[in-house]
């Protein structure tokens, strides 16, 4: 999964279940490795550059290729406040496109859900969320950070891991509505009608 930089890796061997993820976890400083940021640095590094970040909205495809469900994770925020969000995670130093999209799609959605990465590693979308509202659709309160975007099938059970409470998966018209788009964080609403009307089922 994540591409190995030459120094030696202490968390190597380790249950992935057990591995802290930089983004889901404040509060805990994982070992020192490669690819990894404490608390600190990374609070550093988001107050000087945007951070790169891909994104995915998982599918379900009929034997024609036609997208048919559409999967929304159902999140709690620190506020306690429920909102539905996509799959989302930095990308790492060292990391290829391919091997963060499927580390975070695994992350989010359990290992049995065998996602089917796209040949290209070209988005449908590049978003750019920014910490000021009004500058883009997208907004993140934490920092300016660029997501590329991609349409995921998967074919197996998702079992949503971390601090995902569960997946939805509704119709591509239902995923398209309003009040789905109300309860999105940080104008998801609008990444996920544009990768409806990139593969097709919305004009």
């Amino acid at each position: 999964m994540t591409v190995r930089t030459p120094d030696p890796d202490p968390e190597e061997g380790r249950d992935p279940d057990d591995r802290p993820d930089p983004d889901d976890l404040p509060g805990v400083v994982p070992p020192v490795g490669p690819g990894w940021l404490s608390d600190i640095e990374l609070e550093q590094v988001r107050e000087r550059m945007p951070i790169l970040y891909v994104e995915a909205v998982p599918v379900q495809v009929d034997g024609l290729g036609r997208v048919v469900s559409v999967g929304v994770l159902l999140r709690a925020t620190p506020m306690g406040e429920m909102t539905r969000t996509l799959v989302s995670g930095r990308v790492l130093y060292g990391e290829t496109l391919r091997d963060a999209l499927f580390r975070h799609l695994e992350k989010d959605l359990g290992p049995m859900a065998f996602p089917q990465l796209p040949a290209s590693p070209v988005p449908f979308h590049v978003a750019e969320y920014f910490p000021m509202p009004g500058v883009s659709a997208f907004t993140d309160d934490r920092q300016h950070a660029v997501a590329l975007a991609y349409v995921v099938p998967v074919t197996g059970t998702c079992d949503p891991r971390q601090d995902a409470l569960e997946l939805t998966w509704m119709t591509p018209l239902e995923a398209a509505s309003d009040q789905v788009a109300a309860e999105m964080e940080g104008g998801r609403g609008s990444l996920l009608r544009a990768a409806l009307a990139a593969v097709g089922v919305l004009p």
